[in-house]
């Protein structure tokens, strides 16, 4: 069994590396559009509404997030030598509503067809120290338990359906097993958990064919405020005031020395004068 990690963000359709923009970013009246691509070995150009967006789309790759007005658009893929979307593998037609994060993945339904799925992503920020993770099923394969440290914590999650958690900051060692077993087909792998971040995994491929992989896209959603935040005189603000009052200290402490420096000097220099 091949168990590969597919982990790509791409930051716009131009698909330059980068980080994902923050789920904050989207408009009142946009939306936000990711895509990936989970049919194992068959590379695509991607079109929206008849415009090539995306030539030579790979496997186990995302591309986005695109900023679009909300609305209808029809997403076709087609072979990457085609002239244009007029014979396409795949086509539909998908719904963006306004201040949305979305995912369209081209995948395998559980028969082994190839399919179009549209995953509304949970951009609600996360509480103080804890991250949000997704478990997407887009493979060729019955329903499955997600694991984390051998024990099930999503159980019987079926193609292409998904489950959240949100789980305290940190890494899950996560794996894939047959719904109802613990015998990984797909893992372990280490899975960071990050603060104010919503991790997605997909679980994609083919396990007939034996090419299910694991492919992560990143989303940053940002985190309420801590309950309590350290001030006056407890924690950091603590700490910042008296250090600050001892740099104030010192500063008295230094002019004080340097003006008494001054003055022996000077009367010195006086004696000196009546002296002679």
């Amino acid at each position: 069994m091949r168990k590969t990690i597919a982990a790509g963000v791409v930051a716009g359709f131009a698909l330059a590396a980068g980080f994902v923009m923050p789920a904050q970013a989207i408009s009142a009246t946009n939306a936000d559009l990711y895509v990936f691509h989970g049919i194992p070995d068959t590379p695509v150009d991607v079109y929206v509404n008849g415009a090539l967006t995306l030539d030579d789309f790979q496997p186990g790759t995302f591309a986005g997030p695109v900023d679009l007005p909300a609305g209808d658009y029809d997403i076709a893929l087609t072979a990457p030598d085609a002239a244009d979307a007029s014979a396409p593998i795949l086509e539909a037609t998908v719904t963006l509503a306004a201040n949305t994060s979305y995912t369209a993945t081209a995948n395998f339904a559980e028969d082994g067809t190839p399919a179009l799925n549209l995953f509304t992503n949970d951009i609600a920020t996360t509480n103080a120290g804890e991250g949000r993770l997704t478990v997407r099923h887009v493979a060729a394969a019955p329903a499955v338990d997600v694991l984390a440290g051998g024990t099930a914590v999503i159980s019987s999650l079926a193609n292409p359906d998904q489950a959240t958690l949100n789980l305290p900051v940190g890494t899950v060692s996560a794996s894939v097993a047959a719904a109802g077993t613990t015998e990984p087909v797909l893992g372990p792998a280490d899975v960071p958990i990050q603060d104010g971040v919503l991790t997605i995994a997909y679980a994609w491929g083919s396990l007939e064919d034996e090419t299910l992989a694991l492919a992560t896209q990143n989303i940053t959603v940002g985190h309420s405020t801590p309950g309590g935040v350290p001030s006056g005189t407890a924690g950091y603000a603590a700490e910042r005031d008296a250090m600050t009052q001892a740099f104030w200290i010192a500063g008295v402490a230094f002019a004080f020395a340097a003006a008494s420096v001054a003055i022996v000097v000077a009367r010195r220099a006086r004696e000196s004068k009546i002296e002679s």
